[in-house]
């Protein structure tokens, strides 16, 4: 079932705020809107074209504009599963114009906190600002989870590092790509801000700072994962290298103490009459001592040249080399 068409208008002391909630784009309301402010035209033209993060200024009429569209991600609390949304947006410096926010976010902006905020805001511009920086409070509720995951990613990989770890790590980094990559259109926003209206003095605003200063906050969140999946991924490579070396080399000492006894049993497998003991009741447990005992000749030279090391030796299951104690 399409939803109604609503349209809220709030009032304020220099700007006004319009917030609509419409079902498509051909509607009365918007058709209203495009000849009360002319220069809405072309933003309500683009709409139907829009399908992802867009964001555009245009100086029309002698006036600079702002306007495009946002992706993003609601995510009320840690164990809620992620619901996408996108909203548009129009700007100038006396009108707000947004369209299609989500239900919960509508509520949350019109919080006593926030509704002070926007009666103490200078202009429409600034009220913007407040929009962009309550949407980023669901990317700190992500990140929250993401870190949650992300630790308990680390421990598994502390005690035991299995080969299906790289899934879960690749999965952390395609999580993070996708809340980096919702991030980078409100650092356009803010950069589109500024080239749109310079003129307004916007960077020493309370509402601009804020903004910047949380923006500013999760980049260095988004910096801090990234260097620490990085991490995990060459701590689980040079795990994955020193594990295949161990395995190489268990399995050439493993072929050189076996060679004597591949030798013999070559030689004493040919197709030959006269093989020595070949018909003596000894003649077996001859050759099969000599076969043992060159093993362990084998094994001993090894050891003795340092070949072997502790490679042989097999870690109890989850232990941790950093928390073994040192003898005295």
């Amino acid at each position: 079932m399409d939803q109604l068409n609503l349209q809220e208008v709030r009032l304020y002391e220099k700007w006004v705020w319009q917030d609509y909630k419409v079902s498509q784009f051909e509607c009365e309301e918007l058709d209203r809107l495009r000849e009360e402010i002319p220069s809405t035209a072309e933003w309500l033209t683009k709409l139907p074209e829009i399908q992802t993060n867009y964001i555009s200024v245009r100086t029309i009429d002698g006036k600079n504009v702002l306007f495009g569209s946002l992706l993003y991600s609601i995510k009320k609390n840690l164990d809620d599963e992620q619901e996408g949304h996108q909203f548009y947006f129009y700007v100038d410096p006396s009108h707000l114009i947004t369209l299609n926010i989500d239900k919960h976010t509508r509520e949350a902006l019109l919080a006593d906190e926030r509704r002070r905020m926007f009666d103490e805001a200078d202009d429409a511009v600034s009220g913007m600002f407040i929009v962009a920086r309550a949407l980023l409070h669901y990317f700190h509720i992500g990140l929250d989870k993401f870190e949650m995951n992300l630790r308990s990613l680390e421990e598994s990989m502390e005690k035991r590092n299995a080969r299906t770890l790289m899934d879960k790590i690749l999965s952390a980094r395609f999580e993070l790509l996708f809340w980096s990559n919702q991030f980078i259109s409100f650092q356009e926003l803010l950069h589109a801000s500024n080239e749109a209206f310079h003129f307004l003095s916007i960077e020493e605003r309370v509402t601009y700072k804020q903004l910047t200063y949380r923006m500013k906050r999760m980049d260095s969140l988004f910096r801090h994962y990234e260097d620490e999946i990085d991490t995990l991924i060459s701590i689980d490579n040079a795990a994955s290298s020193i594990r295949g070396n161990d395995i190489m080399k268990t399995l050439t000492i493993v072929t050189a103490v076996f060679t004597p006894a591949t030798a013999v049993g070559a030689i004493w497998g040919m197709n030959f009459e006269n093989l020595p003991w070949i018909k003596t009741e000894w003649g077996f447990t001859v050759v099969t001592a000599a076969i043992l005992l060159s093993m362990a000749g084998m094994y001993i030279w090894m050891f003795m040249k340092g070949w072997t090391g502790d490679i042989l030796k097999i870690k109890p299951r989850g232990e941790n080399p950093t928390n073994t104690k040192k003898s005295n």
